[in-house]
This record gives C-alpha cells, structure tokens and sequence, in this order.
C-alpha cells in the first residue's frame, strides 16, 4: 500500500476530505517536489492542484492522483468537494497557518476543521519508513561519510571553522547530494561546547577537538551524523570526556528496539552520563527521527512517552558540553527494529586523531 492509499484509507472517522498544502507532505505523498500547490484527498481518490510552473514535471512525476492546473484554486476544490459529495474538509494542523485556515473556512462548501486527527494521521504514516526510504537515507549517509572522509584528508591547523564547512558543503553537493540537510555544523576548541554553534572565522589550532554535524540529502530523504575527532594529541579529560559519551552511546544502540518509549531510549544514555558527573552538561535530547525532514517523529527525549514502532528512523547522539572548555558528541541514526536496530552509519567511531 502507498502512502497515499494510507492516507486515503485512515481518513474514515476524521473527514471527508484532507487539504495538504505543506510542501514536505505533498511530495512524500505524491513525490511532486513543488514550492506551492493543493493536494486534495477523499476516500476513494486524490488529487494535485499545481500552478503553470510545475504542471508539466507533475504529470510525469506524481503519483497516484489526478493532476489539475490550478486556476481558481477554491472554485476548483469546491467542485471537487460537490462531486465526492464530501461535508467535512479538513487541515493538517500542525502545518497549516492560521490565515491559511481562515482562508479555506471561508471559501469551501464544506465543514472546514483544524482536526489533530489528521495530523496525528500523517505523523503516524511517515513515522514508518519503507526500504525505499531506508535506501535512500542510507544513500544520503553514503554521501555524507566521504565528505567526512575528504576532510579528514585535509584539516589542518590554520583552517577556520568556515573552511572547513564551505570544503565540507561543496563535497557533499559535488558528490550526489539533492542538497544539504541543515545548515552544517564546524566548530573547534571551546566552540564544540555550543551544541548548535555556528562556524566562525575561528582558526584550528593544535590539541582542539574540531566537531562536525552535518548530512546530506538524496531523493527528499536526509541523513544526520555528528563527529568529534582531535588535531594533535588531545588531553586526558579531552580522552575522558569523549569515551564517556562514545559509552553512553554505544550503550543506547545496544538498547534500541520496537516498543519501548523515547524515554526510556533517552534514559539509558542520559544515566552513564550523569553517573560520571556529567547529567548537568547533556541538556539535549538523545534523538530524533529523521526523514523527509530532519527533526520530525519519534523523539527519544525525558519528554515523551511515545513508543518507537518498528522501522522508524532515529538518532542516537548524546553529548558532554564543558562551557568554555569543550563539547564532545557522537551520532549515528538507526532503522528501529523488532529486537535491535539497524545502524546506517559506518563511519569510524573511536577518538580520530588528524
């Protein structure tokens, strides 16, 4: 069954009709990669309302609904609501504006409702990856561990944070990256105890740990993996600190599988930390899944109760972060198992020292 024929079969009991304009669930559902356009769906069909720009790449590109060249865009879901004779339109909340709510209560002959319901609905479909979705992320992280590959090649003291992104970003996009996950990460010495820094013309200098968080992107689907690796000899808190977090992590792949909650992921890392003195400086989550988008369901937080169902994807990284000192983080993403998980990423693991 496809996403869509999902879709399309949960929405009994929650409407008649689901109006998806958000860009992401329109291309997972039809995969039509478009900056604008309505996906109109019923029960027993579905349809991409797409403006002039995109009309003719949707008609060879999308899948399994009919392809309409918007006009009037209401005037054209309306006739589309008479003729499945649908009463109850509704929006993904979680994607839809409030002026884009008001927009379609306003101008559809139907009850127009902000139903959780349906969100809950599309959350729940993407949450599940197939194995074409798996090969793709898989492809992505491919793509992403030989740019870790190359910089390694070639970091060296001197080289600024910004240097070593802009070498990293051009490899990933010069190698069969669609593009680049998120705006990538390069830090170094007292830096890496930002989480979320941002690269600065700060220059390496010897003895620093240097901290990348990076990924790539193939077919919509993202890859997501943090390193932390040493120019020159590191210190022994350095040593300390970094075997830590690699314990806390490998202990949490140890423990992934289907069924247990994003709590209790979270604790089994959070526990190792905070037994070596550390709980205080681990104040991120362990995880979170990975997909079309780059944060999106489940979370493995001290937050949430929801249970990582079989074949989800989420990442593993915990860290240690010393203000003014250091950060160290190590991650990997893994396809969540009946009694394990599959781990996506290869790339080496123990202390690298360039």
């Amino acid at each position: 069954m496809t996403h869509l024929e999902q879709l399309m079969k949960g929405l009994d009991g929650i409407c008649d009709c689901a109006i998806i304009n958000d860009t992401v669930n329109r291309r997972y559902f039809t995969g039509m990669k478009s900056s604008d356009g309505y996906l109109v769906v019923f029960k027993d069909a579905a349809y991409l309302i797409i403006d002039f720009r995109y009309i003719e790449k949707a008609r060879q590109t999308a899948k399994g609904c009919e392809v309409i060249l918007q006009d009037k865009k209401y005037s054209q879901i309306n006739e589309l609501i008479v003729k499945h004779n649908a009463s109850v339109a509704a929006v993904d909340t979680q994607t839809c504006t409030v002026d884009q709510f008001s927009a379609f209560k306003n101008a559809l002959k139907a009850d127009v409702t902000d139903s959780n319901a349906l969100s809950k609905l599309i959350r729940d479909i993407r949450c599940v990856k197939s194995q074409d979705e798996i090969d793709n992320m898989i492809s992505a992280q491919r793509i992403a561990e030989k740019g870790l590959e190359h910089i390694l090649d070639i970091v060296r003291p001197g080289m600024t944070e910004r240097e070593v992104r802009l070498e990293l970003d051009n490899y990933m996009l010069r190698n069969g990256a669609e593009e680049l996950s998120f705006d990538t990460i390069a830090l170094s010495g007292s830096n890496t105890s930002l989480p979320h820094g941002v690269p600065s013309d700060k220059k390496i200098q010897a003895g620093e740990f240097v901290l990348l968080d990076f990924g790539a992107v193939v077919n919509g689907y993202h890859s997501d993996m943090t390193r932390t690796f040493c120019i020159g000899e590191p210190s022994e808190k350095m040593r300390r600190v970094y075997d830590i977090v690699l314990k806390a992590q490998l202990a949490a792949l140890d423990a992934v599988k289907a069924g247990m909650t994003g709590k209790a992921l979270d604790s089994v890392a959070r526990d190792i930390i905070t037994a070596e003195g550390f709980g205080k400086n681990f104040g991120h989550s362990l995880g979170h899944g990975v997909g079309m988008e780059i944060h999106e369901m489940p979370y493995a937080s001290p937050n949430t109760d929801d249970i990582l169902p079989e074949n989800s994807v989420v990442t593993v990284e915990p860290g240690i972060y010393l203000e003014g000192e250091f950060g160290v983080r190590i991650e990997d993403f893994v396809v969540v198992k009946k009694d394990g998980c599959e781990n996506m990423t290869k790339a080496e693991k123990k202390l690298i020292i360039v």
